[in-house]
């Protein structure tokens, strides 16, 4: 009798053992089934440990529609892509707060992290951290310096983006008067090389009646530029222009020279998004204004990412790759670093709005 309890104890453990060995293997503690969506997905790019790869993008901050639209662009490339995107923006544009995302993501262990720069430089100790642990990072639209970075997207050239903002007010006011800019954040390296460009195009004789009288930052939030648009308004009263090289600004400057009734007395043009400028367009406060595709910019930064991932590039001058949608790109010097253009500035003005503003 003995030995006949022992022998059924002995299968009781031995089939126990079998049934907890044939549970599944998912990690202890993920908590969460794989939903219909992740595994209907396309298959991942490159996944050597089978699970997806991770791109993260952090832009300057929420509450941004032209950040949207680019985060919306890297998304779309990243799932052509078989990827996982992660979109990440704080609260307000500073670069804490952007230090503090890049060590979350390289806690996370993504694969690459494209980043919208509050900052140029103060970045780069968190950054240089994220490519020694092995993490693809590259900037786009507002650049990095080159040491914190392997390769930069840039919208367009930032020579003809400066150039023709001021080719654009002078046209506008008859080639005299008073300007101002209305700028981002005063770290933005976008915004400041276009600025310092606008600079350049202003020392051409051609323009000695024009007068730069103050560059304002409204820090791309939005009744910020509001009250820096009102300031510039009291403290010149004879301003004749104003140039918003940013989407929130010019927006935002549009919206205070339609209230206070002065379309006819302060011109402005900039970088502005079609869906928000058509109205000061078509009503006249701003006669043109210029852009790219934020998706685009977006999207470029998500192809580029997965190559750098790949190996298909690894930022160095001459490396090329597809890019989807865009076609061939080719990586070029930009200073001691190497970039990637886009493609040229936009003109939208009365004639093309109508159709614009419904893209984007």
């Amino acid at each position: 009798m003995r030995k006949m309890w022992t022998t059924c104890l002995t299968a009781v453990l031995s089939l126990s053992l079998l049934s907890a060995c044939g549970q599944s293997s998912a990690p202890a503690g993920s908590g969460k089934a794989e939903t219909p969506k992740q595994s209907e997905a396309a298959k991942p790019a490159d996944s050597g440990s089978g699970g997806k790869k991770k791109f993260a993008i952090i832009f300057k901050n929420t509450g941004n529609p032209y950040g949207e639209k680019q985060m919306e662009g890297f998304k779309n490339a990243i799932t052509e892509l078989g990827g996982e995107p992660i979109l990440k923006a704080p609260d307000q544009p500073t670069a804490e707060a952007q230090i503090k995302m890049i060590e979350e993501l390289i806690s996370q262990k993504v694969d690459s992290i494209a980043v919208v720069a509050n900052d140029p430089d103060a970045l780069q100790p968190a950054l240089k951290k994220a490519m020694n642990a092995g993490i693809k990072v590259l900037s786009l639209d507002s650049a990095v310096n080159s040491k914190s970075r392997l390769v930069h997207i840039n919208q367009a050239d930032p020579e003809r983006i400066g150039r023709v903002q001021i080719q654009a007010i002078s046209d506008m006011i008859g080639g005299k008067g008073e300007i101002a800019v209305l700028s981002a954040t005063s770290q933005a390296t976008n915004q400041n090389t276009w600025i310092e460009w606008m600079k350049k195009e202003l020392t051409d004789p051609k323009y000695k009646d024009i007068k730069l009288v103050k560059v304002a930052y409204g820090d791309d939030l939005r009744d910020k530029s509001v009250s820096e648009t009102e300031a510039l308004l009291k403290s010149y009263p004879n301003l004749k222009g104003i140039i918003a090289p940013t989407t929130v600004g010019i927006a935002a400057a549009g919206k205070v020279l339609t209230d206070k009734g002065l379309k006819d007395k302060v011109q402005l043009t900039g970088l502005g998004l079609p869906s928000e400028m058509a109205q000061y367009i078509e009503s006249g406060v701003s006669q043109w204004m210029y852009l790219w595709n934020p998706i685009d910019v977006g999207y470029l930064a998500g192809y580029a990412a997965d190559a750098l991932v790949k190996g298909t590039i690894t930022g160095k001058d001459g490396d090329k790759f597809k890019a989807g949608r865009l076609g061939d790109k080719t990586i070029v010097k930009d200073g001691e670093g190497t970039q990637i253009m886009l493609g040229d500035p936009f003109k939208f003005d009365a004639k093309n709005i109508a159709e614009w503003k419904k893209v984007y």
